[in-house]
């Protein structure tokens, strides 16, 4: 009798992350082999891999700089996919490492890759090269997703891009990441009132299962919006006070200013079988998950701030 053919081996660029982490965990509840990069395996941060389920028999963590050549050619060789959703993000510039497949390898391969809304909405406002010398984030995941499609479209290789918008819901890593940063403050409340900007949301498990979905399907193509939901941050706060209503709150405003952000759309996304959550499941169980980890307890001394990635939300 034949034995049965290997798993599919897929690599995860910055496996400890937010949303990479929730991917992890959704490809190896799949049936993947995973390779996933992390910059120190042995760091405590990266724990919460080795425990899930399956890691142990399907999941090898690479040690590898995003600016490294070697060391993500190490990482995605004997892979038929990778997810790239690590963003390098160097103090003073942008550099992009290409990395060289085998031809074998590359004929097959299919990438899947990350980058953000509010980066392309920067782009947009102030056009398409000045967009944001001073934020290098959003400069960072916007030119490297250009870069992949244009590198795909020259060689043959087939990527696509994921793009959500603000994704919150649960942690599997043991840090608060930026997006839940912005909600703990907004919960907590702080020195910056804010405006009543309205934010598009997706639950980062929804973002996993859109990554995987666009890398399974093969008749997807281009850029995915992944941004099903819309809400102001006034009523974020209403929302959650009904539920929660013994936190502070931030102080916000009351201007509309709908008009001043463009809509988007995940209809294309939603047409290949994705169904995301509702917003209110999304926001409920973050908050659920803040107060078991201790992330919405008061810390003598050191008061809340607002991500600087989000000063533009303040007054």
């Amino acid at each position: 009798m034949a034995s049965p053919p290997p798993p599919p081996r897929v690599c995860v660029t910055w496996g400890g992350g937010y949303v990479a982490s929730w991917l992890v965990k959704l490809l190896l509840s799949r049936g993947y082999a995973m390779h996933a990069t992390v910059r120190d395996p042995s760091d405590p941060k990266n724990a919460h891999l080795q425990v899930l389920d399956g890691a142990p028999e399907s999941l090898l963590l690479f040690t590898a700089d995003m600016l490294d050549h070697d060391a993500l050619a190490a990482a995605v060789a004997g892979c038929e996919g990778v997810f790239h959703v690590a963003s390098p993000v160097p103090a003073d510039k942008l550099l992009f490492v290409l990395i060289q497949v085998d031809p074998k390898i590359e004929s097959k391969m299919r990438v899947a890759g990350q980058t953000k809304i509010y980066a392309l909405r920067m782009r947009t406002k102030v056009g398409p090269t000045k967009f944001c010398l001073q934020d290098w984030y959003s400069a960072a995941k916007t030119i490297a997703e250009e870069t992949a499609l244009e590198y795909g479209e020259k060689n043959g290789l087939t990527v696509v891009t994921v793009c959500p918008c603000l994704v919150l819901g649960p942690l599997l890593q043991p840090l608060v990441n930026t997006s839940s940063e912005l909600l703990i403050y907004i919960i907590k409340g702080g020195p910056r009132a804010m405006k009543n900007l309205p934010w598009n949301i997706v639950d980062v498990r929804d973002v996993a299962d859109a990554l995987l979905l666009v890398y399974e399907k093969v008749e997807s193509s281009g850029r995915y919006i992944c941004a099903p939901d819309r809400i102001s941050t006034n009523d974020i706060v209403n929302l959650l006070k009904k539920s929660y209503p013994n936190y502070n709150y931030v102080n916000c405003d009351n201007k509309d200013y709908e008009s001043e952000v463009s809509p988007v759309t995940s209809e294309k996304l939603k047409s290949l079988g994705w169904k995301p959550r509702k917003m209110e499941e999304t926001l409920l169980d973050s908050v659920e998950y803040f107060e078991k980890a201790g992330f919405l307890q008061d810390v003598e001394g050191c008061p809340r701030r607002l991500p600087r990635l989000f000063h533009f939300a303040s007054d």
